[in-house]
C-alpha cells in the first residue's frame, strides 16, 4: 500500500478519536448538570368547621312564670332595653323571687337558625314562636304568644354547646278582657347536646321584659324554661 493511504487511515482514525472524546465530555458534562426541581405547592389550610356550624329548625316545650305588676317606675315608653345595670339586675332577681306569683303556664312552638363559628366560638342568630297559656292568677287575663328574635354566642365543646343569648321579644296578651301586644327584650343562657351529627338537644332559660304592656298600666315580665330538640343541615 501507499504511504497516502496510511496518512488518510491515520487521518480518519483521529478524527475518530477526537469525535468519540467530544461525545464523551458531553455525557461527562451532563451527569453534573444540577436537575431542575419543582417547589412544592403551599397548602392553605383553614380552620376546622364546628360541628355546630350551619342552619338547623326544631321545636320547643316548656313552662312559663308570669310576674305583673302596676306600672309604677316611670318607664311607660317600655325602654327597659336600655336601663341600667342596676334596675335590670333589680327586675330580674324580683322575676325569680316572685315566680309563679302572678301566673304560669304551658309555653311550646318552633325555632330556626344559622350558627357560625371561629375556632371553637360559636355565633349566629335565632328567631322563635312560642304558643302560650300563661294565666294570671285572679283571672287577670293570659299571655298568648311570645316571638323572639335572638343573637347567640357560645362554646364548642364537642358534643355539647353552651351559649348564651339576647335579643327583642314580641307577645301578645289578654289582660282584664281586653287585647294587648308590646315588643320588649330577652336575655338568657342555654346548653345543647348532639346525639348525632344531624340532632341536637337542649334546654334554655330565658327573662323576657316588656315594661308596661302597651300603655296597660301593667309591668309584665315572664321567666320561660324550656327544652328543646334540633334537626341541623
Amino acid at each position: 500500500m501507499s504511504r497516502t493511504y496510511f496518512d488518510i487511515a491515520a487521518l480518519a482514525a483521529t478524527t475518530s478519536a477526537i469525535a468519540l472524546a467530544g461525545t464523551g465530555a458531553v455525557f461527562a458534562g451532563s451527569l453534573t448538570e444540577p436537575d431542575a426541581t419543582v417547589a412544592p405547592v403551599p397548602v392553605v389550610t383553614s380552620a376546622p368547621q364546628s360541628r355546630w356550624a350551619g342552619g338547623y329548625v326544631g321545636a320547643q316545650i316548656g313552662y312559663g312564670y308570669a310576674d305583673t305588676d302596676t306600672a309604677n317606675d316611670g318607664d311607660i315608653d317600655n325602654d327597659g332595653i336600655i336601663d341600667t345595670i342596676d334596675s335590670t339586675i333589680d327586675a330580674t332577681v324580683k322575676t325569680f323571687n316572685s315566680i309563679g306569683e302572678d301566673g304560669d303556664g304551658v309555653t311550646g312552638g318552633v325555632h330556626a337558625g344559622y350558627l357560625m363559628n371561629s375556632g371553637r366560638f360559636v355565633y349566629g342568630g335565632e328567631a322563635d314562636y312560642d304558643f302560650s297559656d300563661i294565666q294570671f292568677d285572679n283571672n287577670a287575663g293570659s299571655i298568648d304568644g311570645i316571638g323572639r328574635l335572638k343573637l347567640k354566642g357560645g362554646y364548642d365543646l364537642g358534643n355539647t354547646l353552651v351559649y348564651a343569648t339576647a335579643g327583642a321579644a314580641y307577645s301578645e296578651a289578654d289582660i282584664n278582657g281586653s287585647d294587648f301586644s308590646d315588643w320588649g327584650w330577652v336575655g338568657g343562657v342555654g346548653a345543647e347536646y348532639l346525639l348525632t351529627d344531624n340532632v341536637s338537644v337542649g334546654g334554655e332559660i330565658l327573662y323576657n321584659d316588656f315594661g308596661e304592656f302597651d300603655n296597660s298600666d301593667t309591668d309584665v315580665s315572664l321567666t320561660t324554661v324550656s327544652a328543646r330538640v334540633s334537626y341541623r343541615f
